[in-house]
């Protein structure tokens, strides 16, 4: 018993354990996908509506196909579910290579924005000056 009428145990109990433990868990110890690098924006669509209870996916996995009926980014999804990014990434790598979802991934220069050798060319310019 400690000084204020609890059990010495009660100390060593952390609330906040369920979390860290969690994604390790849902993983598999797992820290890299098995497939793909999963930008934060990358946009993520599931290619079936439903799959069957002996897929051998984890609930998880099965969230992200029901969430991604809509195409939903990666950061939503982590979002959604209250996972870790690397945590999602690492799930989207199992559906990926399942081909249970589609990802598109954000383009290297995005419409409208020049790319890199406009920015090169007015850094040298500007070190002229």
């Amino acid at each position: 018993m400690t000084g204020h009428g609890e059990p010495a145990e009660h100390e060593w109990v952390d609330d906040h354990a369920g979390p860290v433990v969690r994604p390790y868990a849902v993983t598999g110890g797992r820290a890299r996908p098995v497939t793909g690098t999963f930008d934060l924006i990358s946009l993520v669509t599931s290619t079936r509506a439903e799959v069957d209870s002996e897929s051998g996916l984890g609930p998880e996995h099965v969230a992200i196909i029901g969430l991604c009926q809509r195409m939903q980014s990666v950061a939503e999804i982590a979002a959604h579910l209250d996972l870790p990014v690397g945590t999602v990434r690492v799930l989207l790598g199992d559906l990926a290579a399942r081909s249970l979802v589609q990802v598109r991934e954000p383009s290297a220069t995005p419409a409208g924005l020049p790319d890199d050798s406009i920015f090169e060319a007015v850094l040298n310019g500007l070190r002229a000056l």
